[in-house]
């Protein structure tokens, strides 16, 4: 049976052809995933129900939606600040927000995860 033609590693910038089908050479394995030690611990389960509770008692409307004119009921707790981006899980990083302002928001938080991640391979 015939094998798969040999393809360029896809670590940026390398060439090595990889005969494998993992798609990296030797000199580049794909890391693993591991959480950060320095993660922030998320809320969840009662605590987090009870802070979505109090949060929507407090202010039913989605804050973005408030600031463009706009009357739309909140329905997520979202973090102003990203953990990931070291924001805090206090009150004074949580607004209420509607789902498709949590979409904008959320692809651009995503966007710039891929670009600290791309930042380290710049940096070998």
């Amino acid at each position: 049976m015939p094998s798969a033609a040999p393809r360029p590693c896809s670590h940026p910038g390398c060439g090595v052809l990889v005969r494998d089908g993992t798609g990296r050479c030797p000199k580049h394995p794909k890391q693993s995933w591991v959480k950060k030690p320095t993660a922030a611990k998320r809320i969840t389960g009662r605590k987090l129900q009870q802070l979505r509770k109090e949060l929507f008692d407090r202010e039913p409307l989605c804050r973005p939606c408030c600031m463009a004119g706009l009357v739309v009921l909140a329905t997520m707790r979202d973090h102003i600040v990203p953990l990931e981006e070291d924001g805090q899980d206090v009150e004074s990083n949580v607004q209420p927000i509607c789902e498709p302002c949590h979409d904008v928001k959320s692809k651009a938080e995503r966007a710039r995860g891929v670009q600290r991640a791309w930042g380290a391979y710049r940096d070998r």
